[in-house]
């Protein structure tokens, strides 16, 4: 068997998205593969849907039934139990590939003797194979043979895990697998996941078409998907003082940590939850403060945000109240600034 493909199924029949997912990838062009749809106790017609598509396509569609909501990490981890093929990729239950994604992928991975390829992706709103906006992921200076400079920028930018496919015989080498029952995996998976392979290509096409609407997990903010986040950030940490990779990368890992569970969850909880608590705020300052107190010395930080980012971030830690009070303020002032009308206009 050539390759897997793992998808996570949870409540994906309304409005035609699993349809179209399925269809895109029982339609690929490359020969010996596998499906392997996991239901993760949908409530809807979802796990009827993916019965439909192992009736009808027996010899390449395979359902997985879990009885219990693991979330994204845990269904892909059931697949990844059951996977035979000597290339391992995932998709999202509501994205779709173009016909041919695979068949690139594997071509550059024989061509190359890369155990891990990749291409780049662009957004969709509606269920069309008409190339939206390009995202181009991971860059050139990161592939190749990979050594302490690819992998230093691998760890503060792995790109995302749906647009590769990776040699299942390095999986199961290093017993790679996701967090499960929490949102985010992928921010702890997927620098982990790099840091274990050592050959890494990419197909400089866009051939993931990533959905976007109001129920995918980029777009609807909570006070719960806040914490996740959180949580995945002091589990990368974890898993890379576990596998032995946090010492030579401890700068770009103390990036990472203050890019994913600081920087981004403290503007995004302010500009997205509805009621912030002040509790998670001080919280998250004592998080950050905890791990990497000196953060904000960090080259890569330095460089990476503006310089409102770095003295709101300054202002959070000093006092949680202030910051609150004055991020509310001034986002209501921008906010009635956006919806009065240009001056001189009638």
């Amino acid at each position: 068997m050539k390759l897997s493909i793992i998808v996570p199924v949870y409540n994906m029949a309304a409005d035609n998205k699993l349809r179209f997912c399925l269809d895109s990838l029982v339609q690929q062009t490359i020969a010996d593969y596998e499906i392997i749809a996991v239901d993760d106790a949908s409530t809807d017609e979802s796990l009827e849907i993916l019965r439909e598509y192992e009736s009808n396509y027996p010899w390449k569609f395979k359902v997985v039934q879990s009885y219990e909501n693991l979330k994204q990490g845990g269904a892909r981890n059931k697949g990844l139990d059951i996977a035979r093929g000597t290339w391992v990729g995932f998709v999202d239950s509501d994205d779709w590939v173009a016909p041919d994604m695979y068949e690139k992928l594997i071509k550059k991975a024989e061509k190359t003797g890369a155990d891990v390829v990749g291409c780049d992706y662009c957004m969709a709103d509606t269920h069309t194979m008409t190339v939206g906006k390009l995202m181009p992921n991971n860059t050139i200076d990161q592939t190749g043979m990979l050594g302490h400079e690819q992998y230093k920028k691998l760890v503060m930018n792995p790109g995302s895990m749906v647009i590769k496919i990776y040699q299942k015989a390095v999986i199961d080498t290093y017993g790679l697998r996701f967090p499960e029952r929490t949102f985010y995996e992928d921010n702890c998976a997927s620098p982990i996941w790099m840091l274990h392979f050592t050959h890494f290509e990419k197909v400089e096409e866009p051939l993931y078409y990533y959905y976007q609407h109001d129920l995918s997990t980029v777009h609807a903010i909570s006070q719960e998907k806040c914490e996740a986040r959180l949580l995945m950030g002091k589990k990368l940490i974890e898993e890379a003082r576990r596998c032995g990779i946090y010492k030579p990368y401890r700068q770009e890992f103390e990036f990472a940590f203050s890019k994913l569970y600081y920087m981004n969850t403290l503007f995004t909880y302010m500009l997205g939850v509805r009621k912030p608590k002040l509790k998670f705020l001080k919280s998250l300052a004592e998080g950050i403060k905890q791990e990497f107190p000196d953060f904000q010395d960090n080259i890569y930080y330095q460089n990476a945000f503006d310089e409102e980012q770095k003295r709101l971030a300054a202002m959070h830690l000093e006092s949680p109240f202030k910051f609150k009070i004055y991020f509310q303020l001034l986002t209501f002032y921008r906010n009635r600034l956006r919806r009065s009308p240009k001056s001189g206009e009638e």
